[in-house]
């Protein structure tokens, strides 16, 4: 039911039950296989990874009907790559938004800009998305899947921080992080918090060494 294209700094997509997209942080040619069923796209917020501007001008080329969800902030961002303004939803936070197959709800996350996460449900179904923000204050109470980031191990990126402080050298990619990346710790709060019995969980957004 749900397909990660791709997740972390080099780029973001993942397809829900073929036909909703969360994030299109991807090469059109990663979405060959999907473009043609989609039904909705949700965006999160502008950062390259998340926001391909060049594929999203070639989804509204290709796809003009294809309907877009975001917040406001990205509005005029979609209209510049050629999407229609009539085909834009602006949500309102926590509001469920009902596709008829499908509902979707955008909470607010915390970055160093505007951004959301996503609930999603179909039938009985339901899942919840979260990734770069630095904390979740939202509830997903027995979802069946959260796909939650848990960018880094506390423990691991202070041992980074220590060996570049005697390195002499600056730490500007762990302090990102800890401002604005979910670590591995918060992201086992809120799943173990809400998770029910047979719920799954998928961790997101995991930093890669070499994506400093």
């Amino acid at each position: 039911m749900v397909n990660i294209i791709e997740s972390g700094s080099k780029g973001n997509c993942t397809i829900v039950n073929d036909i909703v997209a969360i994030d299109i942080g991807v090469s059109f040619k990663k979405l060959s296989l999907y473009y043609k069923d989609l039904q909705l796209v949700l965006l999160t917020h502008i950062h390259g990874d998340h926001f391909n501007k060049s594929t999203i001008k070639r989804l509204s080329l290709d796809r003009p009907t294809l309907r877009f969800m975001c917040g406001a902030w990205l509005v005029c961002d979609l209209v510049e790559l050629g999407v229609s303004v009539y085909n834009i939803d602006i949500f309102t936070f926590d509001t469920w938004n009902d596709y008829g197959l499908f509902k979707v709800n955008a909470f607010e996350l915390f970055h160093n800009v505007e951004n959301c996460g996503y609930k999603i449900q179909i039938n009985d179904w339901k899942m919840i998305y979260a990734t770069d923000t630095s904390e979740i204050k939202t509830e997903a109470e027995n979802y069946d899947l959260y796909l939650i980031e848990a960018n880094y191990e506390d423990e691991e990126i202070q041992a980074r921080i220590n060996q570049k402080i005697a390195d002499g050298i600056e730490y500007i990619y762990e302090f990102r992080a800890m401002e604005n990346h979910l670590s591995k710790r918060k992201a086992d709060e809120f799943i173990y918090q809400n998770i029910g019995e047979n719920g799954e969980y998928i961790y997101m957004h995991e930093h890669i060494e070499s994506e400093a």
